[in-house]
């Protein structure tokens, strides 16, 4: 970053060692407000169905950690903005966040939210506790609300791997940035409720991490299914869903050959049964 103001090197070494406390975000705002984008000013008029909107995020716990999945369409009212966007990051080692609502503004946040993680542990010389990975988050959400009001909204979904536990964990929020920790699985966006609803006939607490991205894969088709701003695997331009897995390896984002061979089961599966596997009745 270079140098603000012209501020003599004396001071300029007094600001960087006495930051006041360890959020980048605080000390971004002290610093160099103008690099942080304003959340409270008015907008002219609202404009939230006229930039891309990101979709549907889905995310379930196995044993030893947890799986989180996105497809990859954004829109733009009733237009297809992009086929190919990224939907799902990862926030540290053991931590991601996948974002629905406004395209940009969520990008944005999940690279803040990276780098806030990054400079508390630097100052630090800890992580925070998964607990108060998600707080960080609420905060920089809260932090959104004057634009969410106009219709610039972000609602992002966390999930971590906790040591403590030895579990994976999962929290959504609301547009306010109230943290709400959910248990076994959860979706956001606009075909959330299509995924969540195939989640809760598939869903199995002894299941693995390869059966869990299974599962993910046929809820975000569930979705695409019924939503029509939900995205489904494009096999003609060789698109698959992002899928992340976080255990205690750390976090790991499978590869397109990997997410590939899955979908391809499944869509053979589909041809004789097109609404998905049946949830047993005992």
């Amino acid at each position: 970053m270079a140098p603000h103001r012209d501020l003599p090197a004396g001071l300029m070494h007094n600001l960087f060692q006495n930051t006041g406390n360890s959020s980048f975000t605080d000390f971004l705002g002290h610093y160099a407000p103008e690099l942080l984008q304003r959340r409270t000013e008015r907008l002219a008029a609202p404009i939230g169905d006229q930039v891309p909107h990101a979709t549907t995020i889905a995310a379930a716990t196995f044993a030893g950690g947890v799986v989180m999945a996105g497809d990859r369409r954004s829109t733009s009212g009733n237009i297809i903005a992009q086929r190919d966007i990224e939907k799902v990051f990862r926030a540290d080692d053991y931590s991601c966040m996948g974002i629905a609502g406004t395209a940009s503004t969520g990008i944005e946040m999940a690279r803040l939210f990276r780098v806030e993680l990054e400079h508390y542990e630097k100052m630090e010389g800890r992580t925070l506790s998964v607990a108060g990975k998600a707080n960080r988050l609420a905060t920089m959400i809260r932090g959104n609300l004057g634009m969410a009001m106009q219709g610039l909204v972000v609602v992002p979904l966390f999930a971590a791997y906790d040591p403590d536990r030895d579990a994976g964990r999962i929290f959504s929020y609301d547009v306010a940035g109230g943290p709400y920790e959910k248990d076994r699985y959860d979706a956001i966006g606009s075909g959330s409720i299509f995924a969540k609803g195939a989640l809760k006939k598939l869903y199995r607490d002894d299941a693995g991490a390869d059966d869990t991205v299974t599962m993910l894969i046929q809820a975000l088709y569930d979705a695409a299914d019924d939503d029509s701003a939900t995205g489904g695997p494009d096999v003609t331009r060789k698109i698959w869903p992002v899928v992340a897995v976080i255990d205690d390896n750390g976090f790991r984002r499978l590869g397109d050959e990997e997410v590939a061979e899955v979908v391809q089961h499944m869509l053979d599966e589909r041809m004789i049964s097109p609404d998905g596997p049946i949830a047993p009745l005992r």
